[in-house]
């Protein structure tokens, strides 16, 4: 018998069994002397114990022994519990995960003292504020909109974030986009590619879109002829249709005077606005009486009101004589009489002609 086959018939027969073997020359030995000479046989591999992990992330929706435990073997395929809903996290006492891995012959599991598993459910995560944006591209400068960033879009469902299998790893791409300019209505259907073989995933929104601008708005109501002051207005967005073609800034809205009635939220245009008076109907102005080589001043009262560059009539208090003249600054009106010019000699002779 040969040293291998001599190697092998210990291994088979175990401890405190006697072999004699013959070696090719006919010469025995005992069993004790070829212990001696040979090396022991190796000692079979050590199975690594199961570990119970703390926190668990999966991407599909069971979760499977070899998710909560390390060396789970040839039970780590095994599925045994539903996972979360996508994008949140639940918990697993422990206690009740060690009666389930015992079901499967899973056992020796250091748990490591923990009291529970944490599961959490990947996800991709679709913000409303994503959302929101996609659809604005979407619509943008379609019938009539313009930029997307002028857009005020309105969901028909309240939109909030959505979690997505994290396999759908593609853009929002849109397949297919209607807007009717009569009343707003938008209707746009999402695609989103995914790295399964499996059709891609699509997302439909609807709602209403109006494009909107700047717009000056009155916080109070102004009555007819009161100037607008500061505190009076603010800068709203405000449906492009609404705040019309005769738009005004803020700046031009300041110190001006209403021309009508503004009520309280109303958008201020420029035919709403007038400059203010300088002169108060029947109030005390100054008139100035200016040639090139004469100004005179005296007390009139106003028959008109104005405001600067307007012209209006005045009375002289005592003759009650009324004249015309133009308003030039806060309770004063300018009468400029031409000075006659000079004939020349040429002009004259012409004359006489």
């Amino acid at each position: 018998m040969t040293l291998r086959v001599l190697l092998l018939s210990l291994t088979l027969l175990g401890p405190g069994t006697t072999v004699l073997a013959q070696s090719q020359t006919g010469a025995a030995t005992s069993a004790e002397a070829l212990l001696d000479a040979i090396a022991q046989p190796a000692a079979p591999d050590r199975i690594a114990t199961p570990v119970l992990r703390a926190s668990v992330s999966v991407t599909s929706d069971v979760v499977r022994i070899g998710d909560l435990v390390d060396n789970a073997g040839a039970a780590a395929q095994i599925a045994v519990y539903r996972a979360p809903d996508l994008g949140t996290t639940g918990a697993l006492p422990t206690a009740q995960v060690l009666t389930t891995l015992r079901n499967y012959q899973v056992i020796g599991v250091d748990t490591g003292d923990l009291q529970e598993i944490a599961v959490t459910r990947l996800a991709r995560s679709l913000t409303s504020k994503e959302i929101e944006k996609q659809v604005g591209r979407a619509l943008e400068r379609r019938n009539g909109l313009g930029n997307a960033a002028d857009l005020t879009i309105t969901f028909d469902r309240d939109l909030r974030t959505l979690q997505l299998d994290p396999a759908n790893t593609g853009e929002m791409q849109p397949i297919a986009t209607r807007y009717d300019a009569r009343n707003g209505r938008f209707d746009v259907l999402f695609e989103i590619a995914n790295g399964n073989p499996s059709s891609p995933t699509r997302l439909r929104f609807t709602g209403t879109a109006v494009e909107t601008a700047d717009a000056v708005v009155v916080t109070r109501s102004i009555d007819r002829g009161e100037t607008v002051r500061a505190a009076d207005v603010i800068i709203e967005r405000r449906a492009k249709a609404e705040a019309g073609k005769d738009t005004v800034r803020r700046d031009q809205v300041v110190g001006m005077q209403a021309r009508r009635p503004l009520h309280n939220g109303q958008v201020v245009r420029m035919a709403d606005l007038a400059k203010p008076d300088l002169v108060q109907r029947d109030q005390p102005v100054t008139l100035i009486y200016q040639t090139d080589s004469l100004y005179l001043t005296m007390r009139a009262k106003a028959v008109d009101s104005g405001s600067e560059g307007d012209s209006v009539s005045v009375m002289n208090p005592q003759s009650k004589r009324i004249v015309q003249g133009v308003v030039t600054g806060p309770g004063q009106v300018t009468i400029d009489v031409p000075t006659p010019r000079p004939i020349t000699t040429a002009a004259a002779a012409a004359k006489t002609e």
